[in-house]
């Protein structure tokens, strides 16, 4: 079944980028050297990260190990979403179409849209006035 015992891959949402480790173990999630549930303090964020584990029955199967950098928490969540997916389809290539098809190994592509010159946002303009 596994070659290796070491699996890396990178996920990525908005600015946040996730470098993920997945290792043979019993489950334990580490972010930034911390468990993810005192990195994750929303309950929404843990669930978003542990979703292509538990979809896949291996929430008990590997330990991860992961480095998160950039944006805020909600994206860094869907990043290490990202990540893990991506490392579980090295680890595991059978689950490929499901997490296809459950859009976890889809890179979100929204993403801030910049300033433009002239306005005052990104699509918000100056107030005209006709007089």
């Amino acid at each position: 079944m596994e070659q290796a015992t070491k699996f890396t891959a990178v996920g990525r949402r908005k600015e946040s980028v996730a470098r993920v480790r997945l290792l043979s173990g019993k489950g334990e999630i580490v972010v930034n050297t911390r468990p993810y549930e005192k990195y994750f303090l929303r309950e929404t964020d843990r669930i978003i990260v542990k979703q292509p584990l538990l979809m896949t029955n291996m929430a008990d199967k590997y330990n991860i190990f992961a480095n998160i950098k950039g944006g805020g928490l909600t994206g860094q969540a869907g990043a290490l979403r990202h990540g893990i997916s991506r490392a579980l389809v090295q680890a595991e290539p059978s689950v490929k179409d499901f997490l296809r098809r459950e859009g976890f190994l889809t890179r979100d592509p929204r993403a801030k849209e910049r300033k433009k010159y002239g306005q005052k946002g990104a699509r918000k303009r100056f107030q005209w006035t006709k007089r």
